[in-house]
């Protein structure tokens, strides 16, 4: 298959099914402040911002779905880290959600849009730019991670759901389509690489995370169908000091999130 036409079916294969938000911050019983932020390539991203009462600037979690999710599926999370005391920005990654559309998204234009969000949390005086911390889920729990790596004063990330190299989820995927490995899908996943401008060695959080200078905690279902738990536990082995929360849920970690919310904001407050 020649670049033009593989380009082309790797697009359609890989599109994104953009879903529409099913609950809003209000039906979680937070004010928010609804806004729009400019991503690196001029895009608006969606975004809620709820921020924290009082005059002195807040500690503050940037909030990252998965692969054709977005902000409002994050919800369950907000409301617990705001009680904690932590503003709250969730994002719509571009091509989900409310956010502008885009040709095709990937592992890096989520780490991307996470650093989009940073930006400009860094940019409001009621944050405090010294406790910035990152939550994200799946493809976003490898986008903050990635965008932690570069970052080396962040207070904490919280990876849930994480799988630990791009290629093995590539290699699942393939073969869940009836792709054989040897040649066509060792070569489709030469072609991602080239097409999205980095090397899975190198965004693969197994190779980001032990660069991460802040304290991590990965959380992961011990019933993911999607990402098998023996990958979380690789990437918990891959850097001394990691936490792994192992907890009785599948890939989507929100019907155990009453046993983990607890621990999350604990461990977001720990000293540093």
């Amino acid at each position: 298959m020649s670049p033009a036409p593989l380009r082309r079916w790797l697009l359609r294969r890989f599109a994104v099914a953009r879903e529409a938000h099913t609950a809003t911050p209000a039906d979680h019983g937070l004010v928010a402040v609804e806004v729009g932020l400019p991503a690196r390539d001029g895009r608006r991203l969606h975004g809620w911002f709820v921020p924290v009462a009082g005059s002195a600037p807040a500690p503050a979690v940037l909030v990252m779905h998965g692969w054709g999710a977005n902000a409002s599926l994050m919800l369950p999370l907000a409301r617990p880290l705001h009680e904690a005391g932590h503003a709250v920005l969730l994002i719509d990654a571009r091509g989900h959600g409310a956010s502008e559309d885009i040709d095709f998204m990937s592992l890096p234009r989520f780490a991307e849009d996470v650093a989009a969000g940073l930006d400009w949390l860094g940019g409001r005086h009621d944050v405090d730019h010294a406790r910035l911390s990152l939550i994200g889920h799946s493809v976003g729990a490898a986008a903050v991670l990635l965008e932690a790596s570069r970052r080396p004063h962040l207070n904490a990330v919280i990876a849930l759901s994480a799988f630990a190299h791009p290629r093995d989820m590539m290699r699942r995927h393939l073969s869940a389509m009836g792709l054989p490995w040897h040649p066509l899908g060792a070569l489709v996943t030469l072609y991602v690489q080239h097409l999205i401008g980095a090397r899975f060695d190198d965004i693969a959080p197994v190779s980001t995370l032990p660069r991460v200078r802040c304290p991590v905690l990965l959380a992961h279902g011990l019933h993911d169908d999607t990402v098998p738990l023996a990958e979380a536990r690789r990437l918990a082995a891959s850097r001394v000091g990691t936490l792994l929360v192992e907890v009785d849920a599948g890939h989507d970690l929100s019907p155990a999130l009453q046993q983990t919310r607890s621990r999350f904001t604990a461990f977001l407050e720990s000293p540093r």
